[in-house]
């Protein structure tokens, strides 16, 4: 290095932090590209890619130019530099393990993190890696030897201010790109992949840090005694179970099969094509609806908010309502203390749990979330075979999703609580283009109505599939399938485009149609009895796990369930939605507006009765959001000692290698496994799986 020059710039402070800079852009972007699985799939998003490190960047070592002592300055800006290239590091390592960036308190519980590493920490690093340590040896060599000299001449004051300025500029122009690319960012967060695709590893961690601080803010402030209202709501709001139907399931596994997107109106809907001929576009989930050995309610409405699915997962398995701005599951979910249903059904009739999902763990925050909830086994991306062919930006397509998922299922001991998580029928409902297409698409002027038929129509197929190997394994008898539709497939936004396939004219369409569009199907499959049949009770998903729980032979007295057993003769007929709106068997009040359910129309004058009533359904739904709300944004159930539930220990729960654990299980418990392949005679059931695709079940569409 004894004749190597250094450019005069690099012997300036100005030009000694743009050296500092480019090195920590160029760390980014090769950590970017080589160790993390972002999803970017579009020239926008591969442009915010690459300027999305600079804007934190300059912030952050900006704050070394207002330090005007000459080796103040420097070290402060080689410290921060320092920092910020460990906190990369540790992220990449971090994601090699866990497939996941550090959250702050993960950071806080280092010492977790460590034991989580510390068993394959030699495995974890690459001979690539020293590209992100190397420079400090070059520069403290260049330093040493005065390659780089210091500059003694302070920053100015404006100059210093000039440079976090345009820090500001900057990250002002990427976060309106991201959002622009990704409306709702911030607000429903939806992964922690896509705040560092779209924002860098520095804001990402900010922001989670902001959230954190939030969250624990307001945990904080929670004491026992704000339990007691909680208790009394619930105690008031129970619904006691219908003994004709309690007890009726007890015993048996629970399959969860949700149907992305899928909204009431599909149910019996067929779709007509340009020749005047007729599709039904879920002809099995149709039949399933219809059936005498499955409780189908056709007045059952989401609940969700801006997280969605994953707010559907919350009422679904909780009986909480998510939140009103952003998503719970990433705020609260891998914090808080839950009743949820796999830990009650755990802990009171020793089932084993799993959650099956094609797509990256974590997504929506599951990989955290689950293990607060008691769920045994995740099994995500790294447990299917996931490529360009059979996948998507929500990952598995449903039909390799449900025949992959099957190697697993068979491991599982029974009982068992298991959901598996459908993807294909998702926003934007993209036209098939390989052998699944055929299924005719709607002649709207909006593409994302015209694809939604189409993309149902093949999860109804998938769901069939998979139907059939549980007929064939022998899942099937000793199985409670339950489907359930998680949220709105088409936005009100869009809801004119679609009135006239509804039979509607889109010039009178209103809220009032907007609401009742709010429905999704709800069905509780169960082998073997034939009390089932059309319900036309009024709920929503919210009443979904008390209904199940007690079909299981569970009570739900003593857990704290904002919901009711849809099945109970005490059961109210009121839907809350997220903003206030509800739904009755007689009122509609969505955005600000009362309808009259038998005209449709608005009520302008209620009459004092009308008022009255309304005004008691507008109590209940508050009072039932207001609970919740005090529950899961206080965390209230760690205070809750009437469950009689041991506390869950999230550390207790490990998503990694759990195939390997499942057959070890089997194992050790030897004759008394009572998973199917066990009880198969330890063969696989994998050959009982067949899947065909649209063209090879219809070959006219080929024509």
């Amino acid at each position: 290095m004894k004749n190597v020059k250094i450019p005069n710039l690099l012997n300036t402070r100005l030009g000694f932090f743009g050296l500092l800079t480019i090195l920590l852009w160029a760390k980014n972007i090769f950590a970017y590209f080589t160790e993390f699985n972002l999803g970017v799939d579009s020239p926008i998003q591969y442009f915010i890619l690459l300027i999305n490190p600079i804007a934190t960047t300059l912030f952050l070592l900006s704050i070394a130019l207002y330090v005007r002592r000459t080796k103040a300055s420097y070290f402060t800006m080689l410290f921060i530099y320092f920092l910020v290239t460990v906190l990369l590091f540790a992220n990449v390592a971090y994601y090699r393990e866990f497939t996941d960036f550090i959250t702050i308190n993960t950071i806080l519980g280092a010492g977790k993190v460590a034991g989580g590493l510390a068993g394959s920490t030699l495995e974890l690093l690459k001979v690539s890696d020293i590209f992100y340590f190397i420079d400090f040896v070059i520069i403290a060599i260049a330093l040493v030897m005065k390659k780089i000299k210091l500059d003694d001449r302070p920053i100015r004051a404006r100059t210093a201010l000039a440079v976090t300025a345009l820090a500001v500029m900057v990250f002002s122009g990427n976060l309106f790109l991201a959002e622009t690319d990704r409306s709702g960012l911030l607000t429903r967060t939806f992964s922690r992949d896509y705040l560092v695709k779209y924002l860098g590893i520095n804001a990402y961690t900010a922001y989670d840090a902001v959230q954190t601080y939030q969250t624990t803010q307001v945990r904080a402030e929670a004491s026992p005694n704000d339990m007691d209202e909680v208790e009394d709501y619930v105690d008031d709001h129970y619904a006691e179970p219908n003994d004709e139907y309690y007890g009726m399931a007890e015993g048996k596994n629970v399959i969860y099969i949700h149907l992305e997107s899928v909204q009431q109106f599909l149910v019996d809907y067929e779709l007509e094509d340009e020749n005047g001929e007729k599709h039904e576009v879920m002809p099995f989930i149709n039949s399933l609806f219809h059936d005498d050995s499955t409780f189908s309610f056709d007045n059952f409405f989401h609940q969700v908010a801006a997280g969605k699915t994953s707010d559907a997962e919350t009422l679904m398995d909780n009986s909480l309502f998510g939140l009103n701005q952003g998503s719970f599951f990433t705020q609260f979910g891998g914090k808080n203390t839950f009743e949820s249903a796999p830990n009650i059904l755990k802990q009171t009739k020793d089932y084993d749990s799993a959650v099956f999902h094609g797509n990256e763990g974590n997504f929506w925050n599951r990989n955290e979330v689950y293990k607060h909830f008691g769920y045994d086994y995740f099994f995500d991306a790294n447990y299917y075979d996931v490529n360009d062919e059979n996948s998507f930006q929500y990952g598995l397509h449903d039909k390799p999703f449900f025949e992959q998922s099957a190697q697993y299922l068979e491991h599982l001991q029974q009982p068992f609580y298991s959901k598996f998580i459908a993807v294909s029928n998702h926003y934007p409902y993209s036209e098939f283009t390989n052998d699944e297409a055929g299924f005719p698409l709607a002649d709207t002027p909006d593409n994302t109505i015209n694809g939604y038929f189409a993309t149902a129509n093949y999860l109804d197929t998938a769901v069939e599939e998979f139907f059939d190997y549980l007929k064939e394994s022998g899942l099937y008898d000793n199985s409670v399938i339950v489907l359930y539709g998680d949220h709105y497939g088409i936005s009100d936004g869009r809801n004119e485009n679609l009135a006239e396939l509804l039979g509607k004219d889109s010039s009178e369409w209103d809220n009032y149609d907007n609401a009742q569009m709010q429905r999704v199907p709800y069905m509780i499959h169960v082998p073997g009895q034939d009390k089932g049949g059309v319900d036309h009770t009024y709920g929503g998903e919210v009443d979904a796990m008390p209904t199940l729980l007690h079909l299981l032979g569970v009570d739900t007295k003593n857990y704290i369930q904002m919901g009711q057993d849809l099945l109970s003769d005490e059961h109210q007929e009121v839907a809350a939605m997220r903003d206030g709106s509800f739904v009755s068997p007689d009122y509609t009040n969505y955005s600000g507006t009362l309808y009259d359910n038998e005209s449709g129309e608005p009520i302008e004058s209620p009459t004092e009765e009308q008022q009255a009533t309304v005004k008691e359904l507008q109590d209940a739904v508050n009072k039932q959001l207001e609970t919740s709300d005090k529950v899961t944004q206080g965390d209230l159930l760690r205070f809750h000692s009437g469950s009689g539930l041991n506390p869950i220990d999230p550390n207790d729960y490990d998503y990694k290698d759990i195939d390997k654990r499942l057959l070890k299980k089997e194992e050790d418990l030897g004759d008394e496994s009572t998973s199917i392949y066990s009880e198969n005679g330890d063969e696989s059931t994998e050959d009982e799986y067949e899947s065909k695709s649209y063209q090879e079940y219809h070959p006219e569409a080929k024509e």
